[in-house]
């Protein structure tokens, strides 16, 4: 699965930020995951947590969230406003770029069936990853919360789960597993204290009673606040968007002599469900560009796109992006050399006879350059997973097992990324060695600043493997590691003195 997917795990703790903050590491320490946003919130004793990237990382860190949780949340000693039946409540997938709403099914099916396997959790696949007759709806198949579920899990074919026991687990009871659209969690706090007007309007407003399509509603007084609140789930924002929901609960309260305190967006939405002037017309308080989910990844990954951002947080006292990082960037500026020889050379009479093989070079120094591009964002995070696994608690047998085996792991990957980045940087030695070789002249000294580019970069990720490998206890996979590592610099060599070679003799 290449594309990118949207995962939003609900825990229900909102007040123990030591907690919250142990879970987040638990997601962090899984390589290739983008930890977007932590949300909590003590009223409804409730985190609202949103990853992205690839299918089968986020499905990692989702599970990994899971994992984390019941460990920590005992719903037993639970209370809070919002629904909930399990300490991962709900675990919801949405389809980003180059994936497909059939990924999300797949992914949800798989942790659900895992979560049931490896965590003894009775989970249930709900929306679009439905398995069984009128589960589509959440409201569904969270009714009666934890506490009635306790007494029909195992009593009830009705309520019987997809995967795991035929039992709620005593502490962190059931997980809901999900495949869906965009569903926007959006509050509207009112200037009164009188919890049945929230309530009242809350029914107006929500679909199931007549009111908007795509809405869904409860009222709740937040005690913390001193307020009431309508909390809803916008479902399809395309029926109806928070601008639209905020001025019929506007009107709908002012009918009833209340005005609207302000209004918060959980988590981030989409770009498009966003109407210009958002944020002023709604008294949305927590809203900032970066709310929005295309932007907040955007905002992520511009650090490895624009060339001032990267030498900016290259120097910066944070331990990524770092070497590993720069060797994969300083192979991309080899690769773009490569690709600057080739322009100079194609499409000119006195060439015509190399143009088949320019044009080949030149491709191919463009996917590589956007690899490498990608492995820099890797690096960063491959090392920060490292760091979040040696914060994963170690005070039993089996959080220090679970703690060296995730450290090992992490470890593997801060290993395996910048290996593929000598491998690819010998690669495009030896491209610049052939351009320099058969291209335009004129262009030698480019084609051989490539060759010197890539070996330094090859080089200095050659290092990062060492560094990191020899943590590693699989020794077999130290072993061939080092061989092909080995392998790659050898390459480099021979590939980077050709290159100097024609240059010499280019400039002699």
């Amino acid at each position: 699965m290449a594309g990118w997917v949207e995962c939003v795990p609900n825990i229900s703790e909102g007040r123990r930020l030591d907690v919250v903050e142990k879970v987040s590491d638990a997601i962090r320490s899984v390589p290739g995951v983008m930890l977007l946003s932590v949300e909590s919130d003590a009223d409804h004793n409730r985190t609202v947590i949103t990853i992205a990237g690839p299918g089968r990382a986020v499905l990692e860190g989702a599970f990994r969230c899971a994992a984390e949780a019941k460990k920590h949340i005992d719903l037993n000693q639970h209370t809070g406003e919002h629904p909930r039946m399990g300490a991962t409540d709900v675990i919801p997938f949405t389809p980003l770029g180059g994936s497909t709403m059939e990924d999300c099914v797949e992914l949800a099916r798989e942790l659900a069936e895992r979560i049931g396997r490896e965590l003894e959790i009775p989970t249930y696949c709900y929306g679009d990853a439905a398995l069984r007759e009128g589960r589509g709806n959440l409201v569904k198949v969270r009714k009666g919360q934890f506490e009635k579920l306790k007494e029909l899990i195992g009593t009830d074919a009705e309520r019987e789960p997809d995967f795991g026991p035929h039992h709620i687990h005593p502490t962190a009871g059931a997980t809901g597993v999900g495949a869906r659209f965009w569903l926007i969690a959006y509050n509207v706090n009112l200037e009164t204290q009188d919890v049945e007007i929230a309530k009242a309007i809350a029914k107006e407003v929500r679909e199931k009673d007549g009111g908007l399509p795509g809405v869904k509603g409860m009222g709740f007084m937040l005690e913390e606040q001193k307020c009431a609140q309508v909390s809803m789930n916008l479902v399809d924002y395309r029926k109806t968007g928070p601008q639209k929901v905020y001025s019929v609960i506007e009107q709908k309260a002012r009918e009833r002599g209340v005005e609207v305190r302000e209004s918060e967006m959980i988590g981030l939405v989409p770009r498009d469900a966003i109407d210009q002037g958002f944020k002023e017309a709604t008294k949305c308080t927590n809203f900032t560009p970066e709310s929005v989910i295309e932007t907040r990844i955007e905002s992520m990954r511009s650090a490895y796109d624009a060339p001032q951002a990267f030498l900016d947080a290259l120097q910066s006292k944070n331990p990524t992006p770092g070497g590993g990082s720069a060797a994969a960037m300083t192979g991309a500026m080899a690769a773009s050399l490569v690709g600057m020889v080739s322009n100079l050379t194609l499409g000119r009479k006195k060439f015509a006879e190399v143009e088949e093989r320019m044009t080949e070079i030149r491709a191919r120094a463009e996917t590589v350059r956007a690899e490498l591009q990608q492995l820099a964002r890797e690096d960063a995070t491959a090392f920060e997973a490292v760091l979040a696994a040696f914060k994963l608690p170690k005070e039993s047998d089996d959080e220090k097992k679970a703690r060296s085996k995730t450290i090992q792991e992490a470890t593997r990957q801060a290993t395996t990324v910048p290996l593929r980045t000598a491998e690819l940087c010998a690669e495009i030695c030896e491209l610049s060695a052939e351009a320099v070789h058969i291209g335009n002249p004129n262009a030698v000294t480019d084609g051989g600043g490539a060759a010197l580019l890539a070996e330094a970069a090859a080089k200095l990720a050659a290092d990062n493997v060492n560094i990191n490998v020899g943590s590693i206890k699989d020794q077999d996979f130290r072993s061939k590691t080092r061989g092909q590592l080995n392998g790659f610099l050898e390459r480099v060599s021979h590939a980077a003195g050709r290159a100097r070679e024609s240059v010499a003799e280019a400039t002699s």
